[in-house]
């Protein structure tokens, strides 16, 4: 047995303890946490298949910015605790049952997906360099550009109906008008008092 292969088989169980604690935990926090905690472990088999862009993407992208930014949001809300009650034993049956259908889905899908594959299609791909990261960025680039410029589009919609949505205008808060500051002449900004009569 080799060193791969033992590394795979450890970062599996931890990923699925990982996993498994993500839902199980009562705290929101601390569920948050172990969700990195599986991102990383995720990332660490992409990069023992050789996919060490989309590992290092994994790390940077959710670890670094989503999952931060979830965490923010939920230490921010008033989160009571839950704890466990009987709800939880309700709600079990459906759980497993929906993470059966979905485990079969998956491997439905993934023998259909790759019992008639051309394998000799797949080979016949431009390969400019030994990289994964450049070939990667060549196909990104030349095959798929109008897909990806799709894609960056979509993201860019969804953070800007995110920010109309949850943009509140306070009415009472005073704020600054540049326009009417500059527009303002000297009978606005000086009154002259006469004094009273002795």
């Amino acid at each position: 047995m080799n060193i791969e292969l033992i590394t795979f088989f450890i970062f599996s169980f931890l990923l699925i303890v990982t996993s498994i604690k993500v839902i199980t935990s009562p705290n929101p926090v601390l569920s948050a946490i172990y969700l990195v905690f599986s991102f990383f472990l995720s990332a660490v088999l992409w990069l023992l298949l050789g996919a060490e862009f989309l590992s290092i993407i994994l790390i940077l992208v959710y670890v670094g910015a989503v999952m931060v930014l979830f965490l923010f949001v939920v230490m921010m809300l008033d989160i009571n605790i839950a704890k466990k009650s009987a709800a939880y034993i309700k709600y079990l049956p459906v759980g497993v049952g929906v993470f059966i259908i979905f485990n079969v889905l998956i491997i439905f899908f993934f023998i259909n997906t790759f019992e008639n594959i051309n394998y000799n299609a797949i080979n016949s791909i431009n390969v400019i360099s030994e990289s994964n990261t450049e070939n990667l960025g060549y196909v990104l680039f030349t095959d798929y550009i109008v897909e990806f410029e799709i894609a960056g589009l979509i993201l860019l919609l969804g953070i800007l109906s995110a920010i109309v949505l949850t943009y509140r205008k306070n009415p009472n808060n005073k704020y600054q008008n540049p326009t009417e500051q500059i527009d303002v002449e000297k009978k606005d900004r000086l009154k002259i008092i006469k004094g009273l009569k002795e």
